[in-house]
């Protein structure tokens, strides 16, 4: 298959998938590295696909949004980063990326699509594998995250959640 050809079905895996595909696991499908998956994935996106890097993998389009948004800003340390994300998550929300305010740069997002504890399991044991600081470091910890939640309720448990441990920033 040519490199036309490939890039062709990548499209078309990631828009088949229902969950976020890694680098890795593209490349085995069409016998290249990693790293020609994430030339092909640029050169997509440069052609005007709307594809999503999430520490999972990618995702066409960021993947299905089905309820509120909501933003909400805290404040914590490495330390607290576990607590605050398997808070989001028990609550029913996706946690969809992370915001900060750099002072050379302006707003610098992250984006992590994480719906679950074992999302957030695999996310900890990357940034800790990587020995990788999260964006908050750059920002004394104060960061906002976007949430996806099923509905009004599981946002006000969330937030209230995070308020009892310290996190939310009010």
């Amino acid at each position: 298959m040519d490199a036309a050809g490939r890039r062709r079905a990548i499209a078309r895996t990631l828009q088949d998938a229902a969950c976020p595909v890694p680098a890795a696991a593209l490349g085995e499908r069409f016998g290249v590295s990693r790293q020609i998956v994430v030339g092909d994935v640029a050169l997509l996106r440069a052609g005007g696909l709307d594809i999503t890097a999430t520490p999972r993998g990618y995702l066409l389009g960021g993947g299905a949004e089905v309820g509120e948004r909501h933003t909400v800003a805290v404040i914590h340390g490495f330390d607290g980063m576990e607590r605050e994300l398997n808070i989001m998550v028990d609550n029913g929300c996706t946690v969809l990326d992370v915001v900060i305010e750099h002072a050379v740069y302006g707003q610098l997002t992250g984006s992590l699509h994480l719906r679950s504890r074992r999302d957030v399991q695999e996310f900890m044991r990357r940034s800790r594998a990587a020995g990788g600081s999260p964006l908050s470091t750059l920002t004394g910890g104060i960061h906002t995250h976007t949430l996806l939640c099923p509905d009004a309720d599981s946002y006000a448990r969330c937030t209230q959640e995070l308020r009892e441990a310290g996190i939310l920033l009010e």
